[in-house]
């Protein structure tokens, strides 16, 4: 009993450790005293910079940033008042081959200084489009006003210490992922401890000596006991008929589950002719998956980027990369870079990445997974046609400011006061994926 004593003490003690490290983090989030940030300058007028900053991330961060920094292009802080003008910048940014082709000095100069690397056009972006982009260039590379006073701010706002809110409206302090992490060890702890409680009694009876019929205490071999509480066991033909059912039912769901799980590819991860980081690409840079994957909003297929969308960074970036040599290569040898293909699906089904992603706003992560963490890409979904079809179960439909769906919602909503689901609109039928 002592040990068991000293063992909760020590549970207790890990508890209070834990529960005294929450507090601490707590208590020094509050010293920070960091109120929200000031609240940046108005973007400059005629440009939506709320919807020029996402245009700006999926079509122009990768080579541009937006303060003086060089990363392919030139940096854009300013560029409205070394450039000669608004007009001319939306000209240039829909179609900068054009305006360097028609002789443009300060074109021409640009072109030329930056080892005439060709900017990609974007002939889709409308005027009102390229002026929110420029609107959130000048509102991000703006001055932001230091925050002064955050533990002041703060007791204006009715507390001592940091506000209990981040600027984006979260909890401040520890998230709730770390109350469940200390609930799920000190849950690990209270079972560690139930084991050794049986394992103990267990082995204090196995070497306790049995008494004879007179109360003599006589020492039997712990070897004999387990040989002969083996024998019992086998000889006891309602635990053997509890075995061979048991043996009987895990062979039959193993045999089941494999034939299921014939032509699932969920797991694979081929290697690539090129060792291309998905976790630094997406995930570091933040490239977004438009760029290279250029047909995911306009076609069935999201499209195997070429070797020239490579080019448009690694013409000056790493070029002396082992890896990047092999782009090179498959230029000058013109052939293409042999990519293995990770997501398949059987020639009976069809599926339209436009439609999802384009129509449903549907996140890559939903089908990929976290594919901005993936150092190799691997399937993580299983593709299946159950998974499919749960999907369209589940998942209501996006109908605001849609026209199309206001005589559909109008019928659904007779019926039904449920939101309108993918299934409600024919996302169960057969020839919608086979035909």
């Amino acid at each position: 009993m002592s040990r068991l004593s000293k063992l909760c003490g020590a549970l207790s003690l890990s508890v209070a450790l834990l529960l005294g490290g929450q507090a601490d983090a707590q208590d020094s989030v509050a010293a920070a005293g960091g109120g929200p940030a000031a609240a940046t300058p108005a973007a400059a007028s005629g440009g939506d910079a709320e919807k020029g900053k996402a245009l700006f991330t999926n079509n122009c961060a990768q080579c541009h940033a937006v303060t003086d920094e060089v990363v392919v292009g030139p940096g854009l802080k300013g560029v409205r008042q070394r450039t000669p003008g608004e007009d001319w910048l939306i000209k240039w940014i829909r179609n900068s081959s054009a305006v360097i082709a028609s002789g443009d000095p300060y074109a021409v100069q640009v072109f030329n200084k930056f080892n005439k690397i060709q900017m990609s056009n974007f002939p889709n972006l409308t005027d009102d489009d390229i002026k929110g982009i420029l609107a959130y260039i000048d509102q991000a590379s703006a001055p932001q006003e230091a925050t002064v006073g955050g533990a002041g701010q703060a007791q204006a706002r009715g507390g001592g210490g940091a506000s209990a809110e981040n600027g984006d409206g979260s909890a401040g302090g520890p998230s709730e992922l770390f109350t469940f992490v200390l609930v799920a060890l000190l849950v690990v702890m209270l079972l560690v401890l139930g084991v050794l409680l049986v394992i103990v009694t267990i082995l204090s009876r196995a070497v306790s000596p049995a008494a004879t019929g007179e109360g003599a205490p006589t020492t039997v071999p712990f070897t004999q006991r387990l040989r002969e509480g083996l024998t019992n066991a086998v000889n006891n033909s309602t635990l053997r008929s509890i075995v061979i059912w048991l043996f009987i039912f895990v062979v039959t769901k193993e045999s089941v589950d494999g034939l299921y799980s014939i032509g699932i590819q969920q797991g694979y991860a081929p290697k690539q002719p090129i060792a291309y980081s998905h976790k630094l690409h997406a995930g570091q840079y933040k490239i977004d998956c438009n760029y290279c994957h250029t047909g995911v909003n306009k076609g069935k297929s999201a499209h195997i980027p070429s070797a020239n969308i490579c080019m448009n960074c690694h013409g000056v970036i790493k070029k002396e990369s082992p890896e990047i040599q092999k782009i090179y290569a498959a230029i000058e040898q013109n052939r293409p870079i042999e990519w293995v293909r990770v997501h398949n699906l059987p020639d009976f089904a069809y599926f339209n990445h436009a439609q999802h992603v384009n129509v449903g706003n549907v996140q890559c992560q939903t089908c990929h997974g976290q594919i901005e963490k993936m150092e190799v890409v691997e399937q993580r979904s299983s593709l299946t046609m159950g998974w499919c079809i749960d999907c369209h179960r589940k998942t209501e439909v996006n109908t605001k400011d849609n026209a199309y769906y206001d005589k559909l919602v109008a019928l659904h909503r007779k019926e039904s006061k449920e939101p309108l689901k993918v299934a409600n609109i024919g996302g169960l039928e057969c020839s919608k994926c086979h035909y």
